[in-house]
């Protein structure tokens, strides 16, 4: 049994072109499947757009939260009602082009547990985006405490074995990119070009973007931590240094001048990089804040066709 698990934001107008499409690549295989849509508190029409298919359709499941939780939430909730031997995850605007699962499945079948479609292309953003995304991604492989597959997103196959991993992580902070990785089951990739956006707008605002991208350094890195240590290592030699020159400058040239003007400029570059420690130190906290809370990562309002 094959499970698709589907986020949709606002995207009355994708859902009944995605079905058509899905429906077109799984009949061939003769196998029992189930899509999952999950409505992400979408303001228009979505939720409605899913229902009419689901009722006409039992294989098309709905997943209603109660409001906008988050990509990531919403593809978490998905994965816990999923029942498929392989789970495909995949996103709505499209951008995902189903016709890649063939090669996911065949890869799957020959024994990988993780199939992820890697990205042979940039999409047509700014190129503000597309520099912070290229550095993101390769400062992310340096620091980050796993090998994080570069120029992959969401759209991916897991099989059972890593569904049921996942679904026993806890953490509320999530970033399913690192959190799959981390399982360090077998994995492949099948490169496809990803299309651009044809129909509606991006769920993901500049703010979310950045929020993701600090839950794969934060969640998967200690080394904003250890910074600290790199500074404070600096700064100790470096006062060494300063004070070194100065008796060496004293004692062979006889020199005489005012030793706090460097100081000053010391502390003051310093004083920056202590309020940067302060930030990251901040962010920490906060995330152990959002953990204490054991607040639910995502609220159901109502479910059609599911268990």
């Amino acid at each position: 049994m094959y499970s698709f698990v589907i986020p949709a934001f606002n995207e009355e107008k994708n859902i009944e072109i995605i079905y058509k499409r899905l429906l077109d690549l799984i009949l061939k295989y003769n196998t029992d499947f189930e899509i999952i849509f999950v409505d992400d508190g979408s303001r228009d029409n979505t939720k409605e757009r899913i229902k009419e298919i689901s009722q006409i359709d039992k294989r098309v499941k709905l997943i209603s939260l109660s409001r906008n939780f988050g990509h990531q939430s919403a593809l978490t909730a998905g994965l816990k009602y999923s029942q498929g031997q392989a789970i495909i995850t995949m996103d709505c605007d499209l951008q995902d082009p189903p016709e890649v699962i063939d090669q996911m499945i065949e890869k799957w079948k020959a024994g990988c547990d993780i199939v992820y479609a890697r990205r042979t292309n940039f999409r047509k953003d700014n190129w503000i985006k597309k520099l912070a995304s290229r550095f993101y991604y390769r400062v992310l492989a340096k620091m980050a405490d796993i090998d994080i597959p570069r120029n992959v997103g969401d759209f991916r196959l897991i099989s059972k074995v890593v569904l049921d991993e996942i679904n026993q992580m806890d953490e509320k902070s999530r970033y399913l990119r690192g959190m799959v990785a981390w399982t360090g089951f077998r994995y492949d990739f099948v490169d496809y070009y990803r299309p651009d956006r044809e129909l509606g707008d991006s769920g993901y605002s500049f703010k979310k973007l950045i929020t993701l991208g600090m839950n794969g350094f934060l969640d998967f890195s200690f080394l904003p931590l250890r910074i600290g240590f790199l500074l404070g290592i600096f700064s100790i030699i470096t006062g060494i240094f300063l004070l070194g020159y100065q008796i060496w400058d004293s004692i062979v040239n006889n020199a005489y001048y005012h030793l706090y003007k460097w100081l000053a400029v010391t502390t003051f570059i310093f004083m920056g990089f202590m309020f940067l420690l302060m930030w990251i130190i901040g962010e920490y906290i906060g995330k152990i804040y959002n953990e204490v809370r054991a607040r639910p990562t995502y609220i159901v309002r109502e479910k059609f066709n599911i268990d």
